[in-house]
């Protein structure tokens, strides 16, 4: 079995939510880590593992990602990480895979379904064999108990209930 670790340098963990019902704000994780582990070199029966530092939460602004930080959201207090463990990795068709696992978010644990883009396996400039995803889902936050809500003058959502996650992963084959 080959175990392949996040390259961290060459990923990116991200998230989407709509602001106001209007537009998006974007966040990413900038501390994280994980791991494949697969026989086939089409990662087609790949077990997946994976976590971020919830202190590690960026958007561009410090005061929402300490709001991100507290009780309100994700209290990173109280639960540091998010987690994710997969129990199914299938092959959909060429390139494309469908992913569920367990994921963990504030002490909650949920079962998620996210696509899958394969990009292939290649050598780095140092002889390292690695491998390219394209991971996209969307969950409720609610449902991991991210229940802050307020309501605009005009009865909008300051904050949509559903997440876009969207994760670009480079995998990097130990030896």
């Amino acid at each position: 079995m080959a175990t392949w670790a996040i390259d961290p340098l060459h990923s990116e963990i991200q998230f989407r939510v709509k602001h106001l019902v209007i537009s998006n704000v974007t966040g990413s994780f900038q501390k994280f880590e994980g791991k494949v582990e697969a026989d086939k070199e089409d990662f087609s029966d790949a077990s997946i593992a994976f976590s971020a530092d919830i202190d590690s939460i960026f958007t561009g602004n410090e005061q929402r990602d300490g709001h991100l930080k507290s009780g309100d959201f994700f209290d990173a207090a109280q639960h540091p990480k998010l987690s994710f463990q997969s129990t199914s990795f299938k092959k959909v068709s060429g390139d494309e895979f469908a992913l569920e696992g367990d994921l963990s978010i504030k002490g909650v644990t949920k079962p998620v379904k996210l696509e899958v883009e394969f990009g292939g396996t290649t050598k780095d400039l140092y002889g390292n064999t690695k491998a390219g995803f394209e991971i996209k889902g969307k969950i409720s936050r609610k449902a991991f108990g991210l229940t802050w809500d307020a309501v605009t003058e005009a009865g909008g959502a300051v904050v949509s209930d559903e997440i876009r996650l969207i994760l670009n992963v480079q995998v990097a084959k130990q030896a």
